[in-house]
């Protein structure tokens, strides 16, 4: 059985969490930041047949499966192959220590409450993925009354404040009226 390889090229981390859930249902899925790592891999992988890279355009108000792209065909030996170098990603920068409930960016740590710990632990198990108001109310508050929210947006505010005195370069973005999410500054 064939099984096709999607090469999904997006230029954040933002980008390429959204390209992974448009392209789940892919056999297998490469997601680089640029055409050269794509050219690079396909050089790597296969000089004999002409690659197609695949630059998907990610757009905000397309709907859900459906991805609009520009295919361009490339010659193997159109292209040197540059070294590979992976771009950092923000997030494997930012660590939780769950026994200490401290946030940590890098070399430096900053304490959190028991809320704030709760509430950034959901966030950082899924990053990119959007936590509903309902179901981050019942993970750190392990209730379903969600009242007036104050007090989730307490709690935002609170660590917004600790990622950015902190230097990261990740903060929690608000989807309007749906919940949070955490991604690149």
């Amino acid at each position: 059985m064939d099984s096709s390889l999607v090469i999904g090229v997006a230029t954040s981390t933002a980008e390429r969490v959204h390209l992974a859930r448009l392209l789940a249902d892919a056999d297998a899925v490469l997601l680089v930041s640029s055409a050269e790592q794509a050219r690079a891999f396909l050089d790597l992988t296969s000089a004999e047949t002409s690659p197609v890279v695949l630059t998907p355009a990610v757009v905000a108000a397309a709907p859900r499966r459906t991805v609009t792209a520009q295919i361009e065909s490339v010659p193997p030996t159109a292209f040197p192959a540059p070294a590979l170098v992976a771009d950092p990603d923000p997030m494997d920068e930012l660590s939780l220590d769950v026994h200490r409930r401290v946030v940590r960016w890098k070399d430096r740590e900053i304490s959190l409450t028991r809320l704030e710990h709760d509430f950034l632990h959901c966030l950082v198990t899924e990053p990119g993925r959007v936590w509903t108001y309902q179901r981050l109310h019942l993970a750190v508050w392990g209730n379903e009354h969600l009242g007036h929210g104050s007090h989730i947006h307490s709690v935002v505010k609170r660590l917004r404040q600790k990622l950015t005195d902190l230097g990261a370069a990740v903060t929690i973005h608000a989807v309007r009226g749906v919940g949070f999410h955490l991604l690149p500054a």
